[in-house]
C-alpha cells in the first residue's frame, strides 16, 4: 500500500520522548548464559548491549515515560490529546488494550486509543494512520508509541536470536505544522507470503499456551535469520528510494536516514543503497539491539535531543519487520504548530 500526503494539513512531530529500562545486558552477561561471544555478536550485529525490563515493567510502564518525555516536549497537554496509537507486540495482556492502559494513566480523558500489531513497523504504521487522522480535519493531536518488552518471548537458550533483542519504548507527538514540512510521503508494504520467516507461533487462537508449548518454547520468537536478512536488505532501500521518489525529493537531498536498529550489516545495506555518508544516519543498535517497534522512535528522539536534527532538515524513516511488513517515511523537520 502506497500513500503520498497530498492535500489538507500538513502534519509533522510537535515533540519526541524516549525510554530504556535501567538494566544492561552486555555481550559479556550472554557468554554465561549461551554459547557465544563479544566478538561474534559484534561482528555479526553491532550491538554490544541492550536494556531488559524489570520484572514490574509492562509495555504500558514504558510506553507511559515516553509519552511523557514526548508530551512535555510538544508543550502538548495529556488531556488534550485526541487520539493514543501504540503499535507493540508484547502487550501488557491480550485485552484491554495497552493503549486503553496509557490513556488512563496519562489522564488523556478525552483521546480514543487502540493497539496496532505490525511488528517492527509498527512505528511507521502508526504515524502513517495518526498522520491521515490530522489531516482529514478529524483530529489535532495523536500521540504514536513504539513500545516492546520483547525479553518476555525470547528464548535465552537460542543463541541465534537471545543476543539480538531489547526493550524500550519511543514515542511522537503529531500535529499541524506549516505548509511545506511535516510528512511529505508514506509507505507501507506487506508480503504475508514469508509470515513464518519471523514470528511467535504460540500464545494465541492456534496454538493456545499448554504444557507442549512451554515445553518447546514456541511461544518464544522464531527467524530464519538469513531471509529475513535478504528481505531486508532488499526492501530497506526500496522503501526509502520510494518515499524520496514521491516526495520529489533524491537521495542528495537527505539530510538524516533513521533506519529500524535491527543489525549494523542492514543498515550499511541502506546506506551504501543511499549513497549517504555515515555522519548522516542515526545508529544505536549498539546500545540497545532490536528494540522492534521502538527503535526508529528512540533513535529519533535522541538524534533530536543531543542537537543533530534540526528544524528544515530532510528525515527518511524506514523500517521492516515480521508479517513480512515493511515502511517508510520522508519529512521535513520542524516541531513549531501551525496555529
Amino acid at each position: 500500500m502506497m500513500m503520498k500526503t497530498n492535500g489538507g494539513q500538513s502534519v509533522g512531530i510537535l515533540g519526541t520522548g524516549s525510554y530504556v529500562p535501567e538494566k544492561v545486558l552486555t555481550n559479556q552477561d550472554l557468554e554465561k548464559m549461551v554459547d557465544t561471544n563479544d566478538e561474534w555478536i559484534v561482528s555479526r550485529t553491532g550491538i554490544k548491549e541492550r536494556r531488559i525490563a524489570a520484572d514490574d515493567q509492562a509495555a504500558s510502564d514504558l510506553a507511559y515515560e515516553a509519552a511523557l518525555k514526548a508530551l512535555d516536549a510538544s508543550g502538548v497537554a495529556a488531556e488534550d490529546l485526541d487520539l493514543i496509537i501504540v503499535a507493540t507486540v508484547t502487550e501488557d495482556m491480550s485485552f484491554p488494550s495497552t493503549s486503553n492502559l496509557l490513556q488512563d494513566r496519562l489522564g488523556a480523558k478525552k483521546a480514543a486509543a487502540f493497539d496496532l500489531s505490525a511488528a517492527c513497523s509498527g512505528f511507521l504504521y502508526g504515524l502513517t494512520t495518526g498522520t491521515q487522522f490530522i489531516q482529514n480535519g478529524m483530529y489535532r493531536y495523536v500521540l504514536v508509541v513504539g513500545v516492546e518488552v520483547l525479553s518476555r518471548i525470547v528464548n535465552w537458550e537460542d543463541r541465534n536470536t537471545c543476543v539480538l533483542f531489547g526493550d524500550g519504548a519511543g514515542a511522537a507527538i503529531l500535529g499541524p505544522v506549516e505548509d511545506g514540512y511535516g510528512f511529505l510521503s508514506f509507505e507501507l508494504g506487506s508480503d504475508g507470503s514469508g509470515g513464518d520467516l519471523l514470528k511467535q507461533a504460540a500464545g494465541g487462537s492456534r496454538r493456545p499456551i499448554d504444557e507442549k508449548v512451554l515445553e518447546d518454547k514456541s511461544h518464544c520468537i522464531y527467524m530464519n535469520g538469513r531471509e529475513v536478512f535478504k528481505f531486508a536488505v532488499r526492501v530497506m532501500g526500496n522503501a526509502s528510494e520510494n518515499v524520496l521518489e514521491k516526495a520529489g525529493l533524491t537521495k542528495e537531498d537527505v539530510d538524516f536516514l533513521v533506519p529500524h536498529q535491527a543489525n549494523i550489516r542492514i543498515i550499511d545495506s541502506a546506506v551504501n543503497r543511499l549513497g549517504l555518508s555515515y555522519d548522516k544516519v542515526v545508529v544505536n543498535v549498539n546500545k540497545y539491539g532490536n528494540m522492534s517497534s521502538a527503535s526508529i522512535p528512540v533513535a529519533l528522539d535522541e538524534a533530536v535531543r543531543d542537537g543533530r536534527i534540526q528544524d528544515g532538515d530532510i528525515l527518511v524513516l524506514v523500517g521492516f519487520g515480521a508479517g513480512l511488513t515493511w515502511g517508510a517515511g520522508a519529512m521535513k523537520w520542524s516541531t513549531k504548530e501551525k496555529k
